[in-house]
């Protein structure tokens, strides 16, 4: 794969260049399919909607209820990741009770459809039940409950995920560890970091475990942080596998140019790389229907991040944050902001999911 990636890499930048579709009517023709259109070994995934902030909206949970929504899920994906659905706070409610239903309709949703999944998270500071951030635990026990938590749930999928983000959003923008809002690091120290991965690594031998995070798409203090890091971990035998941008892009910034780069840095350390959560918001204008510029800068900024995860041999995971804005986190999380996704309310294609297309077949050498 690697000589074909090498290949083909150029092709893939070339599509920067190409004029953009406009939005098409739906197909379901082969062709017309993200996770056909990959190359070999290259997998095109999205969040599978539900918990979280989904549990305050005004629609029933999108994976189980609605029947489109699952049909496209299956069809253009080659990779799903749970978007709330195994986080502590839904997967670990209580301390002596776990609700795997979820987890496990996704899980075996994704088998009965030739997927893979992503596992997310296993050491957060965000999104912990109350019982566990208010349980005035010891360090013992704390330590303890974190270990059986990843044993148990990595456990359970053994052989059954590709991936898992052990450790999620660990350092702030200036590089600094989270020591006071991420209850693991402030309560056991920095060591629980590695602790995590040997333990995920004992439950699954089988699985890529990845650090994950935002704001690190380009060179810069928080990535140049997570850099040094994975070198001392490397060098002390801890298995850390991979290194994975997030990928939340805003059209009010500009695109972090130098993503490539950055990704071929982690590479070089011998980690695979993934984008792991992209989505672009833009400003909602004043009617709240996006200007055909918009449209075209959305799509644009997908294509630069595709085609740059394209160019490194290692970086053969690739998930889009939800596909569909009548499920989008961002209007909820992002006052102003909004159509970050790739097809309508309506589940009509946008431009940006032609970005896509395109710059996948080109890959291929379509």
């Amino acid at each position: 794969m690697r000589s074909v990636r090498t290949a083909t890499a150029a092709l893939a930048v070339a599509a920067l260049s190409l004029p953009l579709l406009a939005a098409a009517p739906h197909s379901e023709a082969r062709h017309d399919r993200l996770r056909a259109a990959a190359p070999e070994g290259f997998f095109v995934g999205t969040a599978v909607a539900g918990g979280g902030h989904h549990l305050s909206q005004p629609y029933p949970d999108p994976f189980t209820s609605d029947k489109q929504y699952r049909k496209i899920l299956a069809r253009q994906f080659g990779s799903v990741s749970p978007e709330n659905q195994m986080k502590w706070d839904f997967i670990h409610p209580e301390r002596d009770r776990y609700d795997f239903a979820a987890a496990d309709a996704i899980v075996a949703f994704a088998e009965r459809n030739r997927q893979v999944v992503r596992g997310h998270t296993l050491l957060w500071h965000s999104q912990n039940p109350e019982w566990l951030e208010q349980g005035n635990f010891s360090k013992e026990q704390l330590r303890a409950i974190l270990r059986e938590h990843i044993t148990t749930v990595v456990g359970r999928y053994a052989g059954r995920i590709q991936q898992w983000d052990v450790a999620n959003e660990i350092f702030d923008d200036q590089g600094r560890l989270r020591t006071q809002d991420n209850i693991w690091i402030r309560e056991l120290g920095p060591g629980v970091v590695a602790d995590a991965f040997r333990w995920a690594h004992a439950a699954d031998p089988r699985a890529k475990l990845f650090f994950n995070d935002y704001n690190v798409e380009g060179v810069n203090a928080k990535s140049n942080a997570y850099h040094t890091l994975v070198q001392d971990l490397l060098r002390q035998g801890v298995p850390v596998h991979g290194f994975s941008v997030q990928a939340h892009l805003s059209t009010r910034y500009g695109f972090p140019g130098d993503l490539e780069s950055n990704l071929r840095r982690f590479d070089a350390l011998g980690l695979e790389t993934a984008v792991t959560e992209l989505d672009v918001r833009m400003d909602v204008p004043e009617g709240g229907v996006p200007t055909a510029e918009q449209e075209r800068t959305q799509a644009e900024y997908y294509r630069r991040t595709l085609a740059a995860c394209l160019a490194v041999d290692g970086c053969d995971s690739f998930t889009i944050w939800g596909f569909t804005d009548k499920y989008s986190w961002v209007p909820v999380f992002f006052e102003g902001e909004g159509f970050a996704n790739v097809m309508t309310d309506e589940f009509e294609r946008k431009p940006a999911f032609y970005a896509l297309l395109d710059t996948l077949k080109a890959a291929r050498g379509r």
